[in-house]
């Protein structure tokens, strides 16, 4: 009498491994994951990029009101940020932050432009000036 009959060896060999649905299954399943936590870390990379332009930018307005204080003048748009005592005149997007120094007692300006380079936006690519910072400050 033979009991390993081929439908009892199907039936075994369907119980040892996985089938390939349930294996695509988990895959969906991880991807789908994988994709959550990467929309939330691009979330938190593109806040602590906007905090780090905020936090440059107050160091850029301290740096030239230092240089006020020194020279009893603010630096020119032709100087720009380059005579400031600072490590890096470039924003989170490795782009320059931009001064405005537009003189006639008018008060200066340092811009950094938001994750598209360009004038508006919201979320990354808000515009962050110091007139901003000094508006949020001062509420």
């Amino acid at each position: 009498m033979c009991f390993n009959t081929p439908t009892r060896r199907n039936a075994a060999r369907r119980h040892q491994a996985f089938t390939f649905i349930e294996v695509m299954v988990v895959v969906v399943i991880i991807g789908l994951l994988a994709g959550a936590v990467a929309i939330k870390v691009s979330d938190y990379v593109d806040k602590a990029k906007l905090n780090r332009a905020k936090s440059d930018i107050a160091t850029i307005v301290n740096a030239v009101e230092s240089y006020y204080a020194d020279r009893g003048q603010y630096p020119s748009n032709e100087d720009g940020l380059g005579v400031l005592p600072i490590k890096s005149a470039t924003d989170p997007w490795n782009r320059p932050y931009q001064y405005n120094n537009p003189g006639r007692n008018e008060p200066y300006e340092v811009i950094c432009y938001g994750a598209d380079g360009r004038e508006g936006g919201e979320g990354p690519n808000t515009d962050i000036t110091s007139e901003n910072l000094t508006e949020s400050h001062g509420s």
